[in-house]
């Protein structure tokens, strides 16, 4: 067998904490321990979230958690392929322009899927009615923009998931954890692959980035366990390669949600420099040992 590459994906806005730890553990040992290879890719293209400060201290707390990894190239420096990918999927008529408000896609959603209302298909081109367009409130129809409609500030684009899963017809994906799955892209509905700031979304990233970097395993929190459908529909409709994945079990706070930057989880810098021995807390992490209040979720349904 070839030995196994994984990959440590972070996005550098806000600082790491300990699911990240775990997260980059997994990850690690999963290839290191079958002879593979450990990357660190860094997930730069959140606009002015994204800190280069910030993924000099993920670099800093791997290494004092004793990771060995080799970095690849980050998002930033990969618009291009995104915006190749894009083009290809647009040649195939499989995507469309939206400029439908959040607002909007929650009051006309009629239910709701892994990432909260489903987009309804608002924007979605009729082209039985495009001879006489009917006014709906947040809706661009395709003679209102084309190519000049890419990375606009209030225009995204969307996957129609229907056309492209005719396109690729019936598909499945392997999770070392839970088996074969038949790849279910419909539940998220037709979801952005470019955002309205011009870089892809993370499905369109992720799916490019570790086809390129030459992923074998990816691991990742049980928390996007439901993204893989959409991958796994993007994979087989740019003939990128299928690699098997690996769910892991995320660590929640004691109201039953994910450890998160944006609700203050502890720094794992602030650890770091008050002298605590990295080696100790990953053995720690290894061995399930969290800090009071912290434990693992095997749920694949985890509060926000």
């Amino acid at each position: 067998m070839t030995a196994p590459i994984t990959r440590f994906a972070p996005s550098p806005n806000g600082p790491p904490h300990l699911g990240h730890a775990y997260a980059a553990i997994v990850a690690h040992d999963r290839a290191v321990r079958s002879g593979g290879e450990f990357l660190l890719r860094i997930e730069d293209i959140d606009g002015a979230r994204s800190r280069p400060e910030l993924a000099d201290e993920f670099r800093a707390d791997l290494a004092w958690l004793g990771l060995t990894w080799r970095e690849v190239a980050p998002q930033s420096q990969r618009i291009a392929h995104y915006s190749a990918a894009f083009e290809r999927l647009r040649a195939m008529g499989l995507v469309y322009p939206c400029r439908c408000t959040r607002a909007a896609i929650a009051r006309a959603a009629t239910r709701t899927g892994p990432d909260g209302p489903v987009y309804p298909g608002t924007c979605r081109p009729d082209f039985s009615k495009l001879a006489h367009p009917e006014p709906v409130e947040g809706r661009a129809g395709l003679g209102d923009m084309g190519k000049e409609g890419l990375g606009t500030p209030d225009v995204v684009w969307r996957i129609d998931i229907a056309a492209a899963m005719a396109r690729s017809g019936a598909l499945t994906w392997h999770d070392e954890r839970a088996g074969v799955q038949m790849a279910r892209p419909d539940l998220a509905g037709d979801v952005v692959v470019w955002r309205k700031d011009a870089p892809a979304s993370y499905h369109l990233a992720a799916t490019v980035d570790d086809a390129a970097d030459g992923v074998s395993i990816v691991t990742r929190g049980a928390d996007l366990f439901a993204a893989t459908h959409i991958h796994r529909l993007l994979q087989a409709l740019l003939g990128l390669p299928e690699p098997v994945w690996h769910h892991h079990p995320v660590l929640i706070e004691a109201d039953g949600r994910k450890l998160a930057k944006r609700r203050g989880a502890p720094a794992l810098a602030e650890r770091r420099r008050a002298g605590e021995p990295g080696l100790s807390l990953a053995a720690a992490l290894r061995a399930a040992r969290f800090d009071t209040g912290i434990r693992l979720s095997e749920s694949l349904d985890i509060g926000p």
